[in-house]
């Protein structure tokens, strides 16, 4: 393994250096981009997530250089918009940006009279469909996801038919859809090959949507993924707080069939049909000014994607970011999933994961995705499935082509927040 923690890098570096597809419709800001989809249902968990979170303020001990990144660029915007009349294309983004921080009645008033001046203006009607749909209004939502479909690019059009079904299937199910029975009838008996690609791109648009993360789930398990079928059904029901019986149902025979699938040879359990396009949807570089200040009298908070920035140069060699570089040596805490190195219950080492895999050699993580990390002498730590926090020291390596691109020395493990 450790061998193999460069070799994934340089294919990391080769994605990095491929044009990443525009977001295709639904909600536009330019400087927000998507990968080709469906992407491996394990990064696009990843950062659904964390489009979430930047929809909802957090601590301070809790960072999310991604809400921070659109409250910087809304706050840009919003002092530009007291010293002149933005232009369509600026009133998008600020649109765009309000819905991503959670603020739908914030975008309407925005995108609004902004949609009444230029009446032609694609991104306008997209964004003011999805700020109303977010904002309660699917009536208006309607209207102007109707308008985004007459006037989008013939590229684009497609992705806002499906938008526009969505809002309509749920304007026709009235106050039910407020407390759903079963995932949305997009598809009918006979799904389309894209069916993924599809939704995935819906749950961007939409991350606070639990109904189609459901549908998610159930599309998982129709490609043979039990096992994260079972866990996005788990998330629907404990962070989603969604109530419907054939739901919950469901949860409990999917994690039955996931046990069920654990007990097969390590490559039978992990088969799935679905051909991933993308290791990750999420395409979206952060203001590192937006990070908190590092300090050396305290454990400095890590975000993930301070690590996964890492790219290489023309000789392969990685390049931090400069605030990852001043935080080599320091004390950092970093949330993650436990990776054995070894058959054990009690470790006194392991990888820490973004996110978890089941088959190492059929989900192998980004190098970017991983830590290592070595406990204090003398300690140890019980083998855990749920998220862990673990705090140490960050040692970055910069030389050393056969070791992991990041370590934790003197580690010690505790509950997540």
């Amino acid at each position: 393994m450790r061998g193999w923690a460069y070799g994934a890098l340089r294919v990391v570096a080769l994605v990095l250096g491929l044009s990443p597809a525009p977001a295709r419709a639904g909600l536009h800001y330019s400087g927000e981009q998507f990968a080709e989809l469906p992407s491996r249902l394990s990064g696009f968990l990843v950062d659904h997530r964390s489009l979430r979170a930047a929809g909802v303020e957090r601590p301070a001990n809790l960072p999310s250089p991604l809400r921070d990144d659109y409250r910087t660029a809304a706050d840009r915007l919003e002092k530009l918009a007291k010293t002149r009349p933005l232009t369509a294309d600026e009133a998008a983004d600020l649109g765009a940006l309000l819905v991503r921080l959670g603020t739908p009645d914030k975008a309407v008033a925005v995108l609004t009279p902004a949609a009444r001046k230029h009446p032609d203006h694609f991104r306008l009607a997209a964004n003011l469909g999805t700020a109303f749909q977010l904002a309660g209004d699917l009536d208006r939502a309607a209207d102007h996801l109707d308008e985004a479909v007459r006037l989008a690019p013939e590229k684009l059009r497609e992705a806002e038919r499906w938008h526009l079904k969505l809002v309509r299937l749920r304007l026709k199910e009235g106050r039910a859809a407020n407390a759903p029975a079963a995932p949305d009838d997009l598809f009918g008996a006979a799904p389309p090959a894209d069916a993924v690609a599809v939704v995935q791109q819906l749950a961007l648009w939409l991350p606070a949507d639990g109904r189609l993360l459901w549908q998610l789930g159930e599309l998982a398990r129709a490609h043979g993924d039990v096992r994260t079928a079972a866990a996005i059904l788990d998330g629907c029901v404990t962070e989603f707080a969604l109530g419907a019986a054939d739901l919950r149902k469901r949860r409990v025979l999917y994690r039955a069939e996931a046990d069920a699938d654990a007990k097969k040879p390590d490559h039978e359990r992990h088969k799935t049909t679905l051909k991933a396009k993308s290791a990750r949807p999420l395409v979206k570089a952060f203001d590192e000014a937006s990070l908190p200040a590092i300090r050396a009298d305290a454990a400095n908070p890590l975000p993930w994607p301070v690590l996964s920035a890492t790219t290489t140069d023309p000789k392969g060699r990685p390049v931090f970011l400069k605030y990852l570089d001043k935080l080599d040596g320091k004390t950092v805490t970093l949330t993650g999933f436990m990776q054995p190195v070894r058959d054990e219950l009690a470790v006194t080492g392991f990888l820490l994961l973004e996110y978890p895999v089941g088959c190492w050699f059929c989900e192998t993580p980004d190098a970017t995705g991983l830590v290592s990390v070595e406990l204090k002498a003398g300690k140890t730590a019980e083998f855990r499935k749920s998220l862990v926090k673990v705090t140490g020291t960050l040692v970055l390596n910069r030389t050393d082509p056969e070791t992991y691109l990041f370590a934790l020395a003197d580690a010690r493990v505790g509950e997540a927040d």
